[in-house]
């Protein structure tokens, strides 16, 4: 059916090669998923990382980066919390709103699996050449950049927190820097 349609794009050529290339990648990073995070599912792992990446993210903006209904976030932050992994706070700017952190047990269990992730890519990097790994870097560099950038674009714009109490007479405030959301575009990093 292809060949009715022409050759492929060289994108799409290059997109079928990465991804059966990307194989082994993937490899190593659900093998020590499985070897470290026995104690969370993948969601919850995700959530862990965006929590890690975005300190004191509350509950709303946290489903919005995990793409799941509120009332989904809410319950998998139970289970978090249940575990060990996290802990609420009421919110700097209104203390209704709940800001979401790590414990050190959910700390712990990033360093664990990113240990256990790069002894296994040290471990395939050695068997390679040092052109190739350096190609490799650069090339997933590249990707990560454009990936986020792309991201950004297409990312929806979250209001800007205005603390209540400098309301002052109907004038609204400009909230310094430090009360905007965090700058770095919203790619949930893997951990």
């Amino acid at each position: 059916m292809a060949e009715l349609n022409g050759p492929p794009d060289p994108e799409t050529s290059i997109a079928a090669a990465l991804d059966a290339a990307a194989g082994a990648l993937l490899t190593v990073w659900e093998a020590a998923r499985e070897r470290t995070t026995s104690r969370v599912s993948g969601a919850q792992l995700r959530a862990i990382m965006v929590v890690e990446q975005h300190d004191g993210i509350n509950l709303r903006r946290l489903a919005s980066r995990l793409d799941m209904l509120l009332s989904s976030a809410s319950r998998l932050c139970d289970r978090l919390v249940a575990a060990g992994m996290l802990e609420r706070e009421p919110g700097r700017l209104d203390r209704r709103e709940i800001s979401l952190h790590l414990t050190q047990e959910a700390r712990r269990l990033l360093v664990e699996l990113r240990d256990d992730r790069r002894e296994q890519l040290a471990r395939i990097l050695a068997g390679m050449t040092p052109q190739g790994r350096e190609a490799l870097l650069l090339g997933m560099r590249e990707f990560d950049e454009t990936a986020r950038r792309q991201e950004a674009r297409s990312a929806p714009v979250e209001p800007v927190p205005v603390r209540p109490d400098v309301l002052d007479g109907g004038s609204h405030p400009i909230p310094s820097p430090l009360d905007w959301p965090a700058g770095e575009p919203p790619v949930a990093r893997t951990a």
